[in-house]
């Protein structure tokens, strides 16, 4: 199989028509190799637009959700994201070609260590790992930039808004399927800012924890 060409083709026929227009997301998504985060037996199937399991039984987004996520968060180069839920280390890469530094948080120490294999092979030198409920727990090297959420969740809990400085955007896939919202949350002091970026259903944040967050419903 021709991954270049597969990955020219998602590029074109999957994520740039679904309104990712950003040149420096593009480009990075045209720089990873999408091939190398997915199991063996489904790099067929990489550039597909499909969610493809993981070897933990959570399931990795499809590649236009991740970028049209990334888009919407917008990561600089002199700023620090974290990341919630490693999983694949799909997004992790891509949040690593546009951010100074990205912090990526895991529950799953077998899955993130086989995330943190690939992107150590395409020399990501610029990304942290961190095992912990990134929900709930605080992750060293916060207050953050930026949040981005590798899933979807109910709400979204006051203790990751915690999390973010003043001023920083955090995004998420929030609610019930089959209709889910990704949203784009701004800090500004006490309040929080929401703006609906598309709708869209997508699989669960593979983590048990995050059930019982109810602090911040849409």
């Amino acid at each position: 199989m021709n991954f270049e060409q597969a990955r020219f083709n998602m590029v074109e026929q999957q994520i740039r028509p679904w309104d990712v227009l950003d040149f420096d997301v593009l480009d990075a998504l045209m720089e990873i190799p999408r091939e190398r985060f997915v199991l063996p037996e489904h790099q067929g199937l990489a550039y597909s637009d499909l969610e493809l399991p993981l070897a933990n039984g959570g399931k990795m987004l499809e590649p236009k959700v991740v970028a049209r996520l990334v888009q919407g968060l917008k990561p600089s180069a002199a700023e620090t994201v974290l990341e919630i839920g490693t999983g694949s280390g799909f997004a992790t890469a891509l949040l690593a070609k546009l951010a100074g530094k990205v912090v990526s948080c895991d529950c799953d120490h077998a899955q993130q260590q086989a995330a943190k294999t690939v992107l150590d092979g395409l020399d990501f030198a610029n990304i942290d790992y961190v095992q912990n409920n990134g929900l709930s727990e605080p992750s060293q090297g916060g207050p953050f930039d930026a949040i981005y959420v590798g899933g979807s969740l109910r709400s979204v809990p006051e203790s990751l808004l915690a999390q973010l400085k003043d001023g920083g955007r955090l995004v998420a896939v929030i609610g019930k399927a089959p209709v889910q919202h990704a949203v784009l949350l701004t800090k500004n002091g006490d309040t929080v800012q929401q703006k609906v970026l598309f709708d869209t259903a997508v699989a669960p944040l593979n983590d048990t924890a995050a059930d019982p967050f109810d602090d911040f419903d849409f």
